[in-house]
């Protein structure tokens, strides 16, 4: 009677985390449409179809990338936050998180604030879903500030969340820190004149 044959075991392949970086560092640059599967694959030496043994398409490897990028911002976020009693000053934390996050952390954070759910139709819903959950951290301490009656708090959020988002396109390393663009920007919100 013949050896039973082991049961095959899934190959382990130790490209992925490669292969997130590298499509992170690629929808960063160049938007979802600009990097193909082929350059992506390419700077890891692997062929094209290669990456289709890890996701079955182009969208499913962004909302990997997008959910990668969520949790790091997410994380970064609440850890400024614990332990943190004064809604202002949990806020500030929040947004000075953020701004690391965006501005100093990296490619998977470009990822969630430059690619839009509607440039990948076929998982838009899951991109729109990753985002919210990340924003319901901003409506709870938006919600917690002691604003003036009748300030519709969830403008204030966009506000604030548009204006942190936008920082990336202008913001230069050495003219002001992460830290002071979030304390200005709730210094606006809370209607105090900058302290510095």
């Amino acid at each position: 009677m013949p050896a039973a044959r082991p049961a095959r075991v899934p190959r382990a392949d130790n490209r992925l985390p490669l292969i997130l970086d590298e499509a992170a560092r690629l929808f960063a640059a160049r938007g979802f449409h600009g990097a193909s599967v082929r350059d992506i694959v390419r700077a890891i030496d692997m062929l094209p179809g290669s990456l289709y043994y890890h996701f079955a398409t182009k969208e499913a490897l962004l909302a990997v990338v997008y959910a990668e990028g969520v949790r790091r911002i997410s994380e970064s976020v609440e850890a400024a936050i614990a332990g943190r009693r004064d809604p202002w000053e949990r806020l500030e934390a929040a947004c000075v998180a953020h701004l690391e996050s965006l501005l100093n952390a990296g490619d998977y954070a470009q990822v969630v604030i430059r690619v839009r759910p509607s440039d990948a139709p076929s998982v838009a819903g899951e991109l729109v879903q990753r985002r919210d959950e990340y924003e319901r951290l901003f409506v709870e301490l938006v919600q917690a500030l002691p604003l003036a009656r009748g300030v519709d708090r969830r403008s204030a959020r966009l506000m604030l969340l548009g204006a942190l988002n936008w920082s990336q396109t202008w913001y230069h390393p050495g003219r002001d820190s992460p830290r002071v663009i979030a304390r200005r920007f709730v210094n606006l919100l809370r209607g105090q004149p900058d302290r510095e």
